[in-house]
């Protein structure tokens, strides 16, 4: 107990090291990511409900960020740790998901 009460001051500059890590490490993805969160963060309720079942067009961009995400395992698990929570969260008040 005393080795983890002596430790714990480090823990948490340690947890943001590493995350300002990762967040450098894919610099475009994290300004993706954020395009995405906003998306959802400025969009209304009704707005979601609307684009629920409706096909998406994308943009060339679009679809080649898709498959930069589908070539790098590392990537799309750093983008969906980014852009999970927000967007569930959202989803969640607007009676998306039970």
């Amino acid at each position: 107990m005393r080795r983890i009460v002596r430790f714990a001051p480090l823990a948490l500059p340690l947890l943001l090291l590493v995350r300002g890590a990762a967040a450098q490490q894919y610099p475009v993805m994290d300004m993706v990511a954020d395009r995405v969160i906003q998306k959802y963060q400025q969009a209304s309720c009704e707005q979601l409900w609307q684009r629920k079942g409706k096909p998406k067009t994308m943009t060339q961009r679009e679809k080649d960020a898709i498959q930069l995400l589908r070539n790098d395992p590392q990537m799309r698990a750093a983008f969906i740790n980014k852009v999970a929570a927000p967007i569930a969260n959202k989803m969640f008040e607007c009676g998306l998901i039970p």
